[in-house]
């Protein structure tokens, strides 16, 4: 991103939150980026400058700030937003991934009528920890919507540590910030 010499930067924005959710989690915190309108107009740009070129159809947003990059982004890039949401938030049919967790399942749906063959899709979320609802989401749409290319994986912020890449198989992920 285009800082200026001095200017903080998206980094040193998002705020370390110790023990959120539980104890021993060190929780990334992106609210102050979203309440600095300089910052995340920057964030924004470096996303639009990024795929102002890939001739996008749609940004899928994933449950729940996905959605804010996703519709910031979409509105930037002039394309349309699909909404990737935890079990029952949708009201039209839907098609559903289930996947493990640590201590149980989870399950992610999306509109049947989400995309038409031929369209280019980005997915984007602010964090890559695991990996596991993306790539229950990366499933979702390869099972259910044939001939959709999903040009890339994006994240605000990506936890290295955890190596949530892994589970993104053949999908290509770029991620502004590593931790």
């Amino acid at each position: 991103m285009n800082f200026k010499k001095g200017e903080t930067t998206v980094k040193e924005i998002i705020r370390d939150v110790p023990d959120f959710p539980k104890e021993g989690i060190i929780f990334k915190d992106i609210t102050p980026l979203l309440g600095d309108p300089v910052a995340f107009q920057k964030t924004i740009n470096t996303l639009k400058d990024r795929y102002a070129d890939k001739h996008l159809d749609a940004v899928v947003g994933v449950e729940a700030r996905g959605f804010i990059f996703a519709s910031a982004l979409a509105y930037a890039l002039g394309t349309g937003v699909v909404m990737v949401r935890k079990p029952g938030k949708l009201p039209y049919k839907t098609f559903q991934e289930t996947y493990s967790l640590e201590y149980g399942t989870d399950t992610v749906e999306i509109h049947q009528d989400a995309f038409r063959e031929g369209q280019n899709i980005l997915v984007i979320d602010d964090v890559l920890a695991t990996g596991g609802t993306l790539s229950a989401t990366l499933d979702l749409i390869q099972k259910n919507f044939k001939g959709v290319k999903v040009v890339e994986a994006a994240f605000l912020i990506e936890l290295d540590f955890l190596n949530g890449r892994e589970k993104l198989k053949d999908t290509p992920v770029y991620s502004m910030i590593h931790y």
